[in-house]
């Protein structure tokens, strides 16, 4: 049986003559109305927080149903990120030691060559030194050869131009060569 507050405010019970005194019993029945209405109200009110509690939990669970599926995705996503900064870090360190390889045989064939040139050029500077000591020498023997060639040409014009004591035809021959050209060995004098 459902009795409301307003049921036990309104209940009427017959007269005895034995009985209850009234007024008591009707003070005990406003009274247990009144704290079975607030006791009604307070069941209300924490069914009405119940429903709203069971609908916040409700959204604090899809949102973190929302949140572990965004963390996971961003798990995903990051594991995918890092694997592939990993992939590209390896794909630039192996392009950056082929790249390193490739400059250091260039290198390596470059000062190849260079050396090579420097030894030719070492070669070519002996052989140019060789050459000009060569040259130098020719012309010193040349110099030597001109000058001893012009001290024997002095010499002979100096015995040319001497009177001989022979005789006087002799002489006037002399002369007349002297006032020729003198040729020797293909220099005229």
């Amino acid at each position: 049986m459902n009795v409301s507050p307003l049921d036990l405010r309104q209940q009427r019970f017959r007269r005895t003559l034995r009985g209850f005194d009234p007024v008591e019993v009707t003070s005990l029945l406003v009274a247990v109305a009144d704290d079975y209405e607030e006791a009604l109200q307070e069941t209300s009110r924490l069914r009405q927080d119940l429903v709203r509690m069971e609908t916040i939990l409700a959204e604090h669970r899809k949102q973190e149903q929302g949140l572990q599926s965004t963390l996971m995705a961003a798990q995903k996503l990051a594991d995918d990120i890092k694997g592939h900064a990993e992939e590209e870090a390896r794909r630039i360190v192996t392009d950056a030691q082929s790249r390193s390889n490739l400059l250091l045989e260039k290198t390596q064939t470059r000062l190849e060559d260079v050396q090579r040139e420097i030894d030719g050029l070492k070669l070519k500077r002996k052989d140019v030194e060789v050459s000009l000591e060569a040259h130098i020498q020719t012309l010193k023997n040349t110099l030597e050869f001109i000058r001893e060639q012009d001290a024997r040409d002095q010499e002979e014009k100096i015995l040319l131009h001497r009177p001989r004591k022979s005789e006087t035809t002799e002489g006037s021959k002399e002369k007349e060569q002297d006032s020729e050209p003198h040729q020797m060995h293909g220099i005229t004098f």
